[in-house]
């Protein structure tokens, strides 16, 4: 799916090539073996791990973290902003992110991102979308999301993409401070999405994740 410069320049990453495990036992769904999506030219096989010995890392296997700012995100982290699973995000990049209507968005740092993500994900941190006036990114990054803006400040977000985002988890608040910015500026509701589990389920599970080369 093609993107401008611009914003290219702001979430940067190369994406590791994947392919299925032979005879997987491990299945997403009943139906569902595994997932393959094609974004900017990129191929991924999205699957679950076939070691049935395999276990979630560490970091990710801390229950307790001090709240704030860890505290957990309510299910509904913004009214119209509807809240997807695991499965509901396979759908979301087969369909949107590979078709070029949508972009699914990890808004952690960029060396948390370098260090494992979901395949088909760009980078876009959170700070980068803080709405305040010493913020020089903001506008610039609506604009490459197809929002148009008005005389006298406004916004026309018609032909903006759609955006599901993510964090670590349903403790991490970047993806809800991230989806509450988006709206203070404008974006509309129903072009968001929040993947609530996030790194911490999406690896529980034992999906694909990624790594810069």
């Amino acid at each position: 799916m093609p993107h401008t410069k611009p914003l290219l320049s702001i979430v940067t990453g190369f994406l590791m090539f994947a392919m299925p495990v032979a005879a997987q036992e491990v299945w997403i769904t009943p139906d569902t073996p595994f997932v393959e999506i094609d974004v900017n030219n990129r191929f991924f096989v999205i699957e679950r791990s076939a070691d049935n010995e395999a276990v979630i890392s560490a970091a990710f296997a801390k229950t307790s973290r001090p709240c704030p700012p860890f505290c957990v995100s309510p299910m509904q982290v913004a009214e119209g902003v509807e809240t997807v699973g695991e499965l509901e995000l396979l759908a979301y990049l087969e369909n949107e992110v590979q078709s070029g209507a949508g972009l699914l968005v990890d808004v952690r740092a960029p060396e948390i991102y370098a260090a494992s993500t979901i395949p088909g994900s760009i980078n876009l941190p959170v700070n980068l979308l803080t709405v305040a006036d010493n913020n020089p990114f903001l506008i610039p990054i609506l604009m490459q999301l197809g929002g148009v803006q008005l005389d006298g400040g406004s916004w026309d977000f018609t032909a903006a993409k759609d955006l599901a985002l993510y964090c670590d988890g349903a403790w991490c608040e970047q993806a809800p401070l991230a989806v509450r910015n988006l709206l203070t500026a404008g974006y509309p509701a129903e072009k968001l999405y929040y993947y609530r589990g996030g790194m911490q389920d999406w690896l529980m599970l034992g999906l694909t994740v990624i790594a810069p080369e």
